[in-house]
């Protein structure tokens, strides 16, 4: 095998490592601002959600414990890791209002679901929304 095959073969060995290794670097990057762009959209969904609640003259303290509290019911003995108020719902009437919370427990999300019947905030039934 002359030199010139060798370094040849060597340049190419190398070009094909650089691909692989900057194909790579590009899909990590990829992944890490996708990862942040959804955390930014939930962060403004979650403030866009909190100031039509408050729009609304709902206290968010009583409307979080009863999230709170339906979570327990739920499942009881889990810990509440993050609570988020993701969706509110604001139909004509305050019985048809209705308040969508994220609960993070265990790393696993779940959806709380809330309703109001004569003023108080209880867990909705389920609805086909």
């Amino acid at each position: 095998m002359s030199v010139l095959a060798i370094v040849l073969l060597v340049v190419v060995a190398v070009l094909v490592l650089l691909f692989v290794g900057g194909y790579a670097g590009n899909a990590r990057r990829r992944a890490a601002r996708a990862a942040d762009l959804r955390r930014r959209v939930a962060a403004a969904n979650e403030a866009l959600a909190a100031a039509h609640a408050e729009d609304n003259g709902w206290a968010p303290s009583t409307v979080e414990a009863a999230a709170r509290e339906a979570f327990a019911a739920q499942h009881p003995g889990a810990p509440i890791d993050e609570l988020h108020l993701v969706q509110v719902v604001d139909l004509p009437g305050t019985d048809a209002d209705e308040a969508v919370f994220r609960v993070v427990s265990h790393g696993a999300d779940h959806d709380i679901r809330l309703g109001r019947q004569g003023g108080a905030w209880v867990p909705a039934a389920p609805s086909g929304r």
